[in-house]
């Protein structure tokens, strides 16, 4: 057994590690928006996560035997839904890219750190503080602002709107609708992981994750009858980026930082992530974001760093190493 003091980073090492981790995440929505091309949305975040739980599978298998055979049905209950929350997270962010502007999608899905602030002291018990009410109120303030400005024109004579049932036909309302149901699932997943994560390796809670949301889309993808081969070769290669770059090594070190950080100083990391997004959409694809979109990301950012008590909890370190004698 490990001695948790021992085994908790130096400061230094969770920052600069989730600087890392922003900047590969940061990178999904261009390989998703590539890919899309050929391959539906299901279809790509299966493949996101079945590759991923494939790579890990060799090392966790050579070299984690004892921690796997420790594994009790709690836990594994706990990394089942975890991983359920996790696909459900990629299946609805993922289509949100198809339907709207990667800008107004990717600021949506990160308003996790909200509602992981927000429902962390039912769930986790952590503490927080009344700025969160605030930092409610600025974010909802923004998602509205960011909603509106997809299905309105803001001229100098007044604001044109398309009505309801065109707004939804044209998908950018629905799309952003999604991008937030792709944060309340991220939500889940960050908040279950921070319970399970540190009794094990890291590899190990991965992998099991991974496998366990792969699953899930497969399932999904089967049932919704969308073919799973037949692309083109530079189709599989983004795919093999998106599990690689942002998943592997992105998210790795989100659930690595959980064993040592509480879940809402992780998740208010995630606010690079917009920052990144839009400046690769604007080069690769040509995405400019509007002066609402802007506006209103600005609100939403406000919020989530009120609502997450990023300097409290920033100085914070808790001793919740993974209770394992095995290395990562």
């Amino acid at each position: 057994m490990e001695n948790p003091s021992n085994s908790t980073p130096k400061k230094v090492t969770p920052f600069l590690t989730l600087t890392v981790g922003v900047l590969a995440v940061s990178t999904a929505s261009i390989f998703i928006r590539f890919a899309q091309q050929e391959v539906a949305s299901l279809v790509i975040a299966a493949y996101r996560l079945f590759l991923a739980a494939t790579l890990l599978a060799i090392p966790v298998f050579s070299h984690y035997r004892s921690a796997i055979a420790r594994l009790n049905r709690r836990d594994l209950a706990s990394i089942s839904l975890a991983g359920g929350f996790l696909a459900l997270h990629f299946a609805t962010w993922i289509t949100s890219l198809e339907l709207t502007t990667v800008v107004s999608s990717v600021v949506l899905v990160t308003t996790t750190p909200l509602w992981v602030a927000i429902f962390s002291p039912l769930v986790l018990k952590e503490n927080l503080e009344k700025r969160a009410v605030a930092g409610l109120v600025f974010a909802l303030v923004g998602g509205g602002i960011i909603g509106v400005g997809d299905v309105c024109q803001f001229k100098m004579t007044g604001v044109v709107c398309q009505g309801i049932s065109e707004s939804w036909s044209t998908s950018h309302l629905f799309g952003n609708f999604l991008a937030l149901f792709g944060a309340w699932m991220a939500a889940g997943y960050l908040m279950v992981g921070r319970r399970v994560r540190a009794k094990y390796p890291l590899a190990v809670y991965v992998f099991l994750v991974y496998g366990v949301a792969a699953i899930v889309l497969i399932l999904f993808a089967l049932l919704s009858r969308q073919p799973l081969t037949g692309f083109s070769f530079p189709v599989y290669l983004w795919l093999v980026l998106l599990a690689v770059i942002p998943q592997l090594i992105g998210h790795s070190i989100f659930n690595w930082a959980l064993a040592y950080l509480p879940a809402s100083f992780v998740a208010v990391t995630l606010l690079g992530e917009p920052i990144g997004s839009s400046i690769l959409a604007f080069f690769f694809l040509s995405e400019t974001p509007t002066v609402p979109n802007l506006f209103g990301a600005i609100l939403i950012l406000t919020g989530i760093v009120l609502a997450s008590q990023l300097n409290r909890q920033a100085n914070r370190y808790k001793s919740t190493a993974p209770a394992s004698s095995e290395h990562e």
